[in-house]
């Protein structure tokens, strides 16, 4: 307990910096591997902080890594500062009103998580120092979450293989740990080329691309009702074949985003659509190629963290909000549905509150939630390091991901205490984790259990590189 609480000291020292750098990459949101100021941000902020600094880690521009500390465990934690497309938002304003410029916008609040990851390192590494105490504390700046798959890539490169432990978090409404479940998925792209012609006169001629991606699109739905339920189809289109309607369009392209409950159903549910798109190129007489963008798998859970982090949460308790904070918050819940806020307690497990705006109590561990249906590059992590998640209380009950309403609520003092109050549950599960060798045991025990059946094999084919232009 008294060194639980040093390094949460630790952490209170430290914050007014870490808030800092939370509320400047929420200015400067930016999309997946186009992450350079956001990492120059937090490159900075490692270097002040005395880490030994890795740049470009497996390749990839936008990622950073961070180390300090000598010999002993290497324990990881891990951030994330990617934004999102179409959320651009006014801070702490109620009500739409997207500022300009590209119009991202930090709507899963990744500028948080950044910032109380590396908030948790830098005081790890503190507390390391002050008890001269063997030991490696790593961050891992890692960008496009969202899409990206930049974990993966790095995890192929061997960038975790020397990890003994790895802890991260995500913003939520509630304090807790995140379930360890989520749906593999990958992101394809389908390329249908066709043949030109003038659509009036000579439209026996043509051979059409677009007719070909809209009846993929039609199989696909109809594949909807014969495929597990808890599988997820969603596509874009990315080149409809132009503006013209009398010309025959003789190229489109489609990407489809494929999620599974797990890799061997999400193996399955590719090959499936795969022939979907060949019995659509068939009956259009067109060609189709495709191309894996990104793949993520699936979470592993580590029963042995687990209860490490909700020890440390439920001595630790809720976070301190005021009534001021609660008060902001109910602005944002009067945005909301009913539906959306019952919801949110329908995902942890708690009771619905009337009236409650922001979380007051830890989330209980053996709550029967209902199961997370997104998917996270953290999932590969997971297959090979003994990794643990937390949720971390930053915004209104009821808030949807991925809204405006989540961006607005980006820089507001509930979201600030939320960041420091997790970055807390962090550092002191870490620092169970650096100076326990049986929870690293433990740990690492309940991993292989988990693997020995089906071993990691990354989703991402050994020939694809990260899509480092795919937000450009």
């Amino acid at each position: 307990m008294k060194n639980t609480e040093e390094i949460w000291r630790l952490v209170d020292a430290k914050q007014d910096d870490f808030i800092a750098l939370s509320d400047r990459v929420w200015e400067i949101p930016e999309l997946c591997y186009g992450e350079f100021k956001s990492c120059a941000e937090h490159t900075a902020v490692l270097r002040a902080q005395g880490f030994r600094v890795t740049e470009n880690v497996a390749g990839i521009p936008t990622a950073v890594m961070g180390e300090a500390g000598e010999d002993g465990p290497v324990i990881a934690i891990l951030g994330e500062y990617d934004a999102l497309p179409g959320l651009s938002q006014e801070a702490g304003v109620a009500e739409p009103r997207p500022l300009p410029g590209a119009g991202y916008g930090h709507g899963c609040g990744h500028n948080l998580l950044g910032s109380a990851s590396l908030l948790a390192a830098a005081a790890l590494k503190d507390y390391l120092t002050a008890n001269r105490m063997k030991g490696r504390v790593r961050y891992y700046g890692c960008p496009a979450e969202e899409g990206g798959a930049a974990k993966g890539f790095m995890v192929r490169a061997g960038a975790f293989a020397d990890v003994d432990i790895a802890v991260s978090w995500h913003p939520s409404a509630f304090a807790g740990l995140n379930d360890p479940i989520s749906l593999a998925n990958t992101r394809i792209d389908f390329s249908f080329t066709g043949r030109a012609s003038h659509a009036a006169s000579a439209p026996h001629l043509g051979r059409s691309a677009l007719d070909a991606v809209e009846l993929m699109n039609v199989g696909v739905n109809y594949m909807r009702e014969h495929m597990p339920s808890d599988a997820r189809i969603h596509y874009a289109m990315l080149d409809s074949g132009g503006i013209a309607p009398n010309v025959v369009q003789a190229f489109a392209k489609v990407r489809y985003l494929i999620r599974a409950r797990n890799l061997p159903e999400l193996t399955q549910l590719i090959a499936r659509v795969k022939k979907i798109a060949e019995g659509a190129a068939l009956m259009t007489e067109t060609a189709v190629t495709s191309a894996t963008i990104s793949a993520v798998s699936n979470l592993l859970g580590n029963t042995p963290l687990e209860r490490a982090l909700q020890d440390n949460l439920e001595r630790l308790g809720p976070p301190p909000f005021d009534d001021a904070d609660r008060a902001k918050a109910a602005e944002f819940q009067a945005t909301l549905s009913l539906e959306d806020i019952e919801a949110a307690y329908r995902r942890v497990g708690m009771p619905y509150k009337p009236g409650q705006t922001l979380c007051d109590a830890v989330v209980p561990l053996d709550t029967k939630r209902e199961p997370m249906v997104g998917s996270t590059d953290i999932g590969d992590v997971s297959w090979v390091v003994p990794t643990v998640q937390a949720r971390g209380a930053t915004y209104a009950i009821g808030t949807p991901g991925h809204s405006w309403q989540l961006t607005a609520q980006g820089k507001l003092p509930a979201a600030h205490k939320g960041m420091v109050h997790v970055a807390k549950v962090m550092a002191g599960t870490a620092l169970d984790a650096m100076r326990d060798s049986d929870l690293r045991e433990k740990a690492k025990a309940d991993l292989q259990a988990r693997t020995a059946r089906t071993p990691y094999v990354c989703p991402i084919p050994e020939d694809v590189q990260p899509p480092l232009g795919m937000s450009s």
